[in-house]
């Protein structure tokens, strides 16, 4: 599965959508640079979207998460923030499926995973920052070896077009999907549909 975070402009959505990817991500949360306002051009382009919505979530409240899964008909919820246990208790709760992130450095940080995974539909292991949010960088992807819970995960954290060897030899039981963002883009939520392209056909090439 491939996801292509950081969406915003509808041109942009709908020349993605003609590609084979499965998922597209769309983030709410103010301090991204690729934050989608409340203003009716960016409303129109998520809710006409073709492929499955992920709406993206830092300490948001849990009644305006909902509000937005309602008003966007997301499919799934992505939190990068503090969120508990029993906050995603609470959104599986209301139906909103969730996906937690964990910002990853070593082994030590996929502990954290198992208390979650009661309320979870994914878990998302990108690079550890200083900020929320993505950092562009990749971490050390050996460390999901040490990985053994139960929850399928998306592999996220600086991935471009000049990874998809690395793509073609990594391989854990619980990968998922691939999650894209600013590697791909032209300027923060644009993304340079040729070379997603380029990514999506050189990489369903070898699983094929």
């Amino acid at each position: 599965m491939i996801k292509v975070c950081g969406m915003r402009d509808g041109n942009n959505i709908r020349a993605l959508e003609r590609l084979d990817i499965n998922w597209m991500g769309f983030i709410f949360y103010p301090g991204s640079p690729r934050f989608v306002p409340d203003e009716d051009k960016y409303n129109t382009a998520i809710q006409s979207c073709t492929k499955v919505r992920v709406g993206v979530f830092v300490n948001e409240n849990r009644e305006e998460i909902v509000r937005k899964v309602a008003k966007y008909q997301l499919d799934f919820v992505q939190l990068h923030g503090d969120e508990s246990p029993n906050f995603c208790r609470q959104l599986q709760e209301a139906d909103c499926p969730v996906i937690k992130a964990f910002a990853i450095s070593s082994e030590k940080d996929l502990q954290q995973t198992a208390d979650y995974e009661p309320f979870v539909a994914y878990f998302l292991f990108d690079t550890k920052g200083s900020k929320w949010g993505g950092t562009g960088r990749r971490f050390d992807w050996a460390v999901l070896e040490a990985y053994r819970g139960d929850i399928p995960f998306l592999l996220s954290g600086g991935i471009g077009l000049e990874n998809v060897r690395d793509l073609q030899l990594f391989t854990h039981p619980l990968l998922a999907g691939i999650d894209l963002n600013s590697r791909f883009e032209l300027s923060p939520a644009l993304k340079d549909v040729r070379m997603v392209e380029r990514f999506v056909n050189q990489l369903r090439n070898f699983l094929l």
